[in-house]
């Protein structure tokens, strides 16, 4: 086993049953290499389609597989901070539902938690269309020069980190793909070890692609200053030795 603990995957999910059957077989093999007390947290967002009784209905994932359900979609930011707020292990590790990661990639992202508290991908080669690689390209920026984070593709959607970086971080304030952002700007404000590895990206086979829209796009830019005022007023980071003392 390559963690010293327990481990949670945040799955997030919106009609992504023609993905999860061949996404979820690939979490459970990675997992098992990973610790021997894993689970899967699936949280869908109002998904219209069968994705969790296709998450069910599969034997090896159903006794490891907790499932949290949105009445109606209320987006990613909420649907991951359901299921982080909900892992009680002592790693918590999140990953798209749509099939564009490779699951066998959170081994990668494993083997650096002896010196990391946040382990993060970032694509190597991104499966997107050139517009959405430009719209990505600006929001780093962003993100630089509001947020001070100097790593790349900050929302990459593959994550692990220790428990102690997501108590830390707690409350989680955004409701949108933000998220991401929050995450690396709190662990780094709080002095954690943050490390950043490329991963694997392929292209979406099925299902519908989400954002790129003018009007979201507008939006995540003001939520971004908004965000990042917010987190002026109101959130104050927790040392690592704070947070080491409640964890023993």
């Amino acid at each position: 086993m390559i963690l010293d603990g327990s481990l949670s995957l945040v799955i997030p999910v919106h009609n992504e049953a023609q993905n999860l059957g061949r996404v979820l077989p690939g979490c459970v093999a990675a997992l098992a290499e990973l610790s021997t007390d894993w689970d899967i947290i699936l949280v869908d967002d109002g998904s219209t389609d069968d994705s969790v009784e296709v998450a069910r209905s599969m034997g090896a994932v159903a006794s490891r597989l907790r499932v949290i359900q949105h009445d109606g979609k209320l987006g990613y930011g909420r649907t991951v901070a359901d299921g982080l707020r909900a892992a009680r292990a002592d790693y918590v590790a999140f990953m798209d539902g749509d099939g564009q990661f490779d699951p066998s990639d959170l081994k990668l992202l494993a083997a650096r938690m002896s010196t990391a508290d946040l382990a993060a991908g970032r694509r190597q080669r991104r499966a997107d269309p050139k517009y959405r690689l430009v719209i990505a390209g600006i929001f780093n920026m962003l993100v630089r020069l509001l947020y001070g984070i100097r790593f790349q593709d900050v929302d990459c959607g593959l994550k692990l980190m220790r428990r102690q970086v997501l108590e830390a971080a707690a409350p989680l304030m955004a409701r949108s793909a933000l998220l991401n952002t929050e995450l690396y700007f709190k662990a780094q404000r709080a002095g954690f070890r943050i490390a950043q590895l490329p991963v694997r990206h392929y292209p979406r086979v099925a299902g519908v692609r989400s954002g790129a829209r003018l009007i979201p796009i507008l939006r995540a830019v003001r939520d971004l200053v908004r965000l990042r005022l917010r987190l002026r007023r109101e959130w104050k980071p927790e040392s690592v030795a704070e947070s080491s003392r409640r964890f023993g």
